[in-house]
């Protein structure tokens, strides 16, 4: 692999730009063209790889490995078809080389064909010397594609080449979890540790495992030797932290975020977790601290504004609320739970307007949960807005065609706009209990005997 930063390839970078400075031309030969060139891709400057690309050629034509530089840097501007065009071309020139048959995969990739892909990085394979990078490429196809199965015998591969791949051991395990293979996630694991038995990685993610296995004195004992694997491991103090306070050991969960705080710079998160934990002991002061200092690290984290919204719901301080939440929704207009605790507020503190505002916005935002909607119509119905009601519990109603309670509300809202018809068929009073016709009664009191005699 190219050193970016060797002496030759600096050397033959500084004399480029002094030639782009003047007017002359200095000659290079190819090698060190493909030097500069991968050189500026490495660093993200294409326009000057470009240039030395258009020089390059212009100096050497029949250099395919220059040619498929030009095929990457069309692949980069997603130009497709150029860049295979070029490849078909050199594939003439030279058909052995991989590099070809890698970058058709990654057209394809990028394309969205995983399957032909696949089959490009298997012809790839089949001739490289070196394929531990086909393998892993192999797997991440695999587990774009969601086969599983697949993507783990290859990254498996590329595990057992090299121990200390942790990329390759993240999507492994990723394999495995989808595919609920516990044992084999935990096997794998133990192969890591076998090779490295202070791998704070392996320990770390073998501790995560045992807490979904339910495996509470393993998993701390594995977070624990993560940590004496390496001291100033943040991962492994918040890991341990949130298991301690899920089964109620909040000081020494407290002890474990604070040692977090210390050994990394402070995150949104770990004081969400430390407002959450103060707030179970009681420390309603030190709670408020953590969770406002939680959402001034990361104003745009929503997780940490409901933290702290939350909070003041709990202690039933809605002008609290009130001023966090239309805070957060400045910077999170489009976070849905966001707008349920505006809903529940409004609510709460009988705001119709206000809730039937949040109500829409949920619905604008895509979220067609049927307990908003029955909400949503409830609002509605209240204020007597019969000609919107009727509307959203139309779109309602195709959504959940067999949901009695959004069914009933229509009904009520055809008889309030005349179309008792259409209210009749949506309610078929023939099919109501007695549940059902108390509910109906006490949303339309006014059409209770209409209901009655539909029935008789």
């Amino acid at each position: 692999m190219l050193n970016y930063n060797s002496e030759e390839t600096q050397s033959s970078v500084l004399k480029f730009e002094q030639m782009l400075k003047t007017n002359l031309i200095y000659f290079f030969d190819a090698q060190e063209f493909e030097d500069i060139i991968i050189h500026y891709l490495g660093f993200g400057e294409n326009q000057l790889a470009k240039k030395a690309l258009k020089l390059a050629l212009e100096q050497h034509p029949s250099s395919y490995e220059l040619m498929l530089l030009q095929s990457e840097i069309f692949i980069l501007e997603e130009k497709y078809e150029l860049a295979l065009e070029v490849l078909e071309y050199v594939e003439k020139i030279n058909p052995f080389d991989e590099e070809i048959a890698l970058q058709k995969a990654s057209i394809s990739s990028k394309k969205g064909d995983h399957k032909t892909s696949i089959n490009q990085l298997h012809q790839a394979l089949s001739i490289s010397e070196d394929p531990l990078e086909i393998w892993n490429l192999l797997g991440m196809e695999h587990l774009l594609a969601e086969e599983f199965k697949e993507a783990s015998f290859f990254f498996k591969n590329c595990l057992d080449e090299n121990p200390e791949d942790y990329p390759s051991l993240y999507n492994l395990l990723h394999c495995h979890e989808q595919l609920g293979q516990v044992e084999s996630a935990i096997s794998c694991l133990n192969k890591v540790l076998e090779f490295d038995p202070y791998s704070e990685i392996a320990w770390l993610q073998l501790g995560k495992i045992l807490v979904k296995s339910g495996k509470i004195k393993e998993a701390l004992s594995a977070f624990d030797f993560a940590i004496i694997s390496d001291d100033s491991f943040s991962g492994a103090y918040i890991e341990k932290g949130i298991l301690l306070e899920s089964i109620g050991r909040i000081n020494e969960a407290i002890e474990n975020y604070e040692v977090a705080m210390k050994t990394n710079d402070p995150t949104s998160f770990i004081h969400k977790c430390l407002g959450r934990c103060h707030e179970s002991l009681g420390n309603y002061e030190l709670a408020q601290k953590f969770y406002i200092k939680s959402i001034q690290l990361e104003p745009s984290n929503e997780k940490s504004w409901e933290s702290l919204i939350l909070f003041y719901f709990n202690q039933k301080k809605y002008k609290k609320v009130k001023f966090y939440l239309d805070r957060a929704l400045k910077s999170n207009s489009d976070s849905i739970s966001l707008w349920k605790k505006s809903l529940e507020l409004y609510t709460l503190t009988g705001k119709k307007e206000k809730a039937i505002d949040s109500c829409r916005k949920l619905i604008e935002l895509g979220n067609y949960e049927s307990e908003i909607l029955i909400q949503f119509l409830d609002l509605l119905i209240d204020e007597k807005k019969w000609i919107e009601a009727y509307k959203i519990g139309k779109e309602a109603y195709i959504s959940f065609p067999e949901n009695r309670k959004i069914a009933i509300r229509i009904a009520g809202c055809c008889f309030y706009l005349s179309k008792n018809d259409e209210g009749l068929y949506i309610l078929n009073p023939s099919t109501i209990n007695n549940s059902e016709q108390a509910l109906f009664s006490s949303l339309f009191p006014n059409f209770k005997k209409l209901l009655i005699d539909s029935l008789i």
